[in-house]
């Protein structure tokens, strides 16, 4: 289906170009025109603003509007034009070609305002990206909802997606979580075990370890009493990934690709990006940077000897930041600017990053390498995303991984429901604060707006199927019998085009959750009001409007799933 909003303001310059012809209009180079959706009934179901044309065209906008009004082509969509001052052009659809859109609902069915916005490219959306050191908790879990709606609205938007998640299976957390499993497992075989204080201050303490030891003292015996936190490293990893695949599974996420971080240093691509930043002149050697804020050198710099600087300061940093420590040990800068050109390298037009938004700088420092590699930087994108705090009771429950009291993405998916999750966590823009009412979640009823907008969906298959059972069928409806309430809701229909295609330009996902919520609020009251299976609704109007209600859960299924979530027939 076409956006309407596209089609109006491809018309109304159309208008213009016509109006200039017949003299009735200045010449001057007409710019695209974009239509939107009037908010108040008197000005149409759709406006365009010609005020900003004024200049342009050296004349009022108001004989703007009322040139392109008298020359605005005939259209079946089209029942009226009219210019308002100061220089609006106001535009009316059709009843009937409103009433038709039922037919066209139904036909595109699960492609419904499937764009080609991204035709023919590729896009990538990198989320969650863990370490495997622990469940995935409720503060992550927000970025796995949000990643994965970009991918979803990407792919309506008309993109080939891939699903990508990033990991580090090295480091000092890893070598933590291989050591926690190595004390478990003593634990498990029953032999006693001293913790020093740096175990203390680095021991994961979450149920999962003793649950993964007693599983590998089941397997080995006590074959690996005297290894080191190697091996156990390697088996919590595995063991990890097992669990975070079937707990993202529970809301129906799948990732595509799986990159280690480590694969970069295997291969010599941090070690080649490094040289190329060099050759390029954005590379130094020093002790202390020749560019610094006010808040010092890097926090990366040990200020034990001689680091390797990134001239980062020449894309407008505040400060040059160290790729590689005096030690030799590369930063995150160095493999994080390696990765993303490992991204554009795969062809990816659009590659989108879904981060905390503690890692804002970071990224910036990102798209500084890719700029000084020659890349278009532009073509990377980041969603940031806020902190989630879980309240139970109006009281904030505190979370920690390491101490294992936190609220992990499977918990919450048992409290309350995999759509309850996926809801919550997308409702507020990424970049605020969220905070996810556990109580809010789990209530059954017009407050909830997960049972609200799916409510929507099981009104229309319960009509649906009460209808079958009587055996009453829509076959042969005169669409041209639906009224204004149903066209009301039509309308608002209309908008999911422009939801998807802004979302995916604006890299904004949480607009379709805004999207169901209204179209529920629409919804609604109409059915409530609109009978089909009365006896004083004649049979030619029950089955108009049986079409329109097949229609409208059509286009529930549609939003439910563009969130992630499921469509039920009954609740």
């Amino acid at each position: 289906m076409e956006l309407v909003t596209r089609e109006i303001g491809r018309l109304a310059g159309e208008a213009l170009r016509a109006a200039q012809a017949a003299g009735s209009a200045p010449p001057f180079d007409l710019p695209p025109l974009e239509a939107k959706a009037s908010k108040r009934i008197e000005q149409g179901d759709y406006s365009i603003a010609l005020m900003p044309l004024a200049k342009l065209a050296r004349s009022a906008p108001l004989a703007l509007a009322q040139a392109a009004a008298a020359h605005f082509p005939a259209r079946a969509m089209i029942a009226r034009v009219e210019a308002a001052a100061p220089g609006y052009l106001n535009v009316w659809l059709s009843d009937t070609w409103l009433n038709a859109l039922v037919d066209q609902i139904d036909a595109e069915g699960e492609a419904l305002f499937r764009l080609d916005l991204g035709a023919g490219r590729r896009a990538q959306v990198e989320f969650v990206s863990a370490n495997p050191t622990a469940p995935l908790h409720i503060g992550r879990s927000r970025g796995a909802i949000v990643g994965d709606t970009m991918a979803r609205l990407l792919e309506a938007a008309g993109y080939a997606v891939q699903r990508e998640y990033y990991f580090n299976n090295a480091g000092a957390q890893m070598r933590a979580l291989g050591n926690s499993l190595r004390i478990r497992y003593l634990e498990a075989l029953g032999m006693p075990v001293e913790l020093t204080e740096a175990d203390r201050a680095t021991f994961y303490q979450g149920d999962y370890l003793k649950t993964f030891a007693e599983q590998l003292a089941a397997e080995v015996g006590s074959a690996w009493t005297d290894y080191d936190y190697q091996p156990f490293k390697q088996y919590a990893e595995k063991q990890m990934f097992e669990m975070i695949r079937a707990t993202l599974a529970r809301v129906d996420i799948h990732h595509d690709v799986f990159f280690n971080e480590n694969s970069l240093y295997d291969s010599g691509a941090i070690w080649t990006v490094l040289k190329r930043l060099e050759d390029a002149g954005y590379v130094y050697r020093s002790a202390r940077p020749q560019v610094a804020d006010e808040g010092g050198a890097d926090e990366d710099a040990d200020g034990k000897g001689e680091a390797t600087w990134f001239r980062s300061s020449a894309f407008g940093d505040s400060k040059d930041r160290v790729m590689v420590k005096s030690s030799g040990e590369p930063t995150y800068t160095l493999p994080d600017i390696a990765y993303h050109v490992d991204k554009l390298e795969r062809g990816f037009e659009i590659a989108v990053n879904v981060l905390g938004a503690d890692h804002y700088t970071q990224y910036q420092v990102v798209q500084h390498g890719l700029k000084a590699l020659g890349y278009d930087a532009g073509r990377v994108h980041v969603i940031l995303v806020q902190l989630v705090a879980l309240l139970r009771g109006g009281e904030i429950v505190r979370m920690s991984s390491r101490k294992g009291n936190f609220e992990t993405l499977d918990d919450l998916i048992d409290q309350t429901s995999p759509d309850a999750v996926r809801y919550n966590l997308l409702a507020r823009s990424s970049d605020t604060h969220l905070n996810f009412d556990l109580d809010l979640a789990v209530k059954q009823s017009n407050e909830n707006p997960v049972y609200y907008i799916q409510y929507a969906h099981v009104r229309c298959a319960g009509i649906l199927r009460e209808a079958a059972a009587r055996g009453v069928t829509a076959a042969g409806a005169d669409l041209s019998l639906l009224g204004e309430a149903e066209r009301r809701f039509l309308r608002r229909v209309l908008e999911l085009g422009d939801v998807i295609e802004t979302s995916v330009t604006l890299y904004e996902p949480h607009r379709i959750a805004f999207y169901a919520l209204e179209l529920a609020n629409v919804f609604h009251p109409i059915f409530d009001t609109v009978r089909v299976l009365s006896v004083d609704v004649p049979d030619d109007l029950a089955r108009a409007r049986l079409r329109f209600f097949g229609a409208a859960q059509v286009v529930f299924r549609r939003v439910l799933r563009l969130m992630g979530m499921t469509a039920p027939d009954v609740m």
